[in-house]
């Protein structure tokens, strides 16, 4: 982790569960964090848990909007320079029917907001965090937030979320696919993991879950290995889950 000491991180989906843990992991690695959310003030809080010399600052940011997106990554090249690692957090999970054969139709609004959310912000936020990798010629690290749910569907119900993910798992190969054609060394991770122990788990019961902090290592793991390594995939699952 010695070459992102001193380096911007920039985290979106920082005010909670796996990006907060995210975030405090890198700022204990000596990394400065900009924490994306729209609670920023809970980003903000995330420093007092921090016991390396990374700083977190929290910008408000709806990740939907392309202003609000513009603006915050806008703000952190004008307050720290370069972007050298992104992270792309932010998600959401709504579990319904795409369809109304039956009850449990999800609205167009809940449709919308997992499509814009999981897939129209990663997409854009990477665009603006590369943009700045190459403006300061600078080698960084994108790592997209997946789930298992993007490599297989684990319950009919989660359709739109599951369409969402493996959109993810998509565009990460094509984007690795771009950047390898056009011979950069920019790194591009996916990293997917089983079922996680937050609020987005929805009070799942008697089920193994792995902690965000487990994510959080992937993270670093993932950034860690050597610039000459891409760590393209990253499964990871708490022990003795199983495909339902």
């Amino acid at each position: 982790m010695e070459r992102w000491v001193g380096k911007t991180a920039v985290v979106t989906g920082a005010s909670s569960g796996i990006g907060a843990a995210i975030a405090v992991q890198l700022a204990n690695a000596g990394v400065r964090v900009v924490g994306l959310a729209r609670r920023s003030h809970l980003v903000e809080e995330l420093q007092a848990q921090v016991r390396g010399s990374g700083p977190i600052h929290g910008r408000q940011c709806d990740v939907t909007k392309l202003e609000d997106v513009a603006a915050a990554f806008q703000w952190a090249e004008d307050c720290f320079g370069c972007i050298h690692i992104l992270v792309n957090n932010a998600g959401v999970f709504i579990s319904g029917n795409i369809t109304d054969l039956a009850e449990g139709q999800l609205s167009d609004a809940q449709i919308l907001s997992v499509m814009d959310t999981n897939v129209r912000a990663t997409i854009m936020c990477t665009r603006h965090a590369i943009s700045s990798m190459k403006k300061h010629h600078f080698d960084g690290h994108v790592v997209n937030i997946n789930s298992i749910a993007g490599h297989y569907i684990p319950f009919a119900n989660f359709n739109v979320y599951s369409s969402s993910k493996y959109t993810i798992t998509a565009f990460t190969q094509s984007l690795l696919t771009e950047l390898a054609n056009l011979k950069s060394g920019i790194r591009i991770t996916s990293i997917s993991p089983g079922l996680v122990d937050t609020a987005m788990a929805g009070g799942v019961q008697n089920m193994p879950m792995l902690k965000p902090a487990d994510v959080a290592d992937a993270v670093l793991y993932a950034i860690s290995a050597p610039p000459t390594v891409n760590i393209s995939e990253l499964t990871i699952q708490p022990t003795s889950e199983k495909r339902l």
